[in-house]
């Protein structure tokens, strides 16, 4: 399956799941919205009433070290935002 890479646990996130009941995940660039709801709904035994997706693009970056300047870029990612149906809710840190 390997949909979800990884949750997204910032202050925005957090406050997004505690008042709309909205959770981030990095996915796989490739998945569609069916396949990220699919894989939410089994891997958290939730209902998803909602999903939205966007693809961030890689920024340039650079730094000034001894050497010179380093030029570089971030990574592309795709990012989904899923919403739960109404009292499910979904907890990242019970595997603590």
């Amino acid at each position: 399956m390997n949909i979800l890479i990884k949750p997204i646990v910032t202050e925005k996130m957090t406050e997004q799941a505690e008042g709309l009941n909205r959770y981030g995940f990095v996915v796989k660039r490739d998945a569609n919205k069916e396949q990220i709801k699919k894989a939410v709904e089994a891997l958290y035994n939730v209902n998803v009433a909602a999903v939205n997706t966007m693809v961030y693009g890689g920024k340039n970056k650079s730094r000034y070290t001894k050497g010179g300047i380093i030029s570089g870029r971030t990574n592309s990612f795709k990012k989904a935002v899923v919403t739960l149906a109404e009292g499910d809710a979904i907890d990242f840190y019970s595997n603590i």
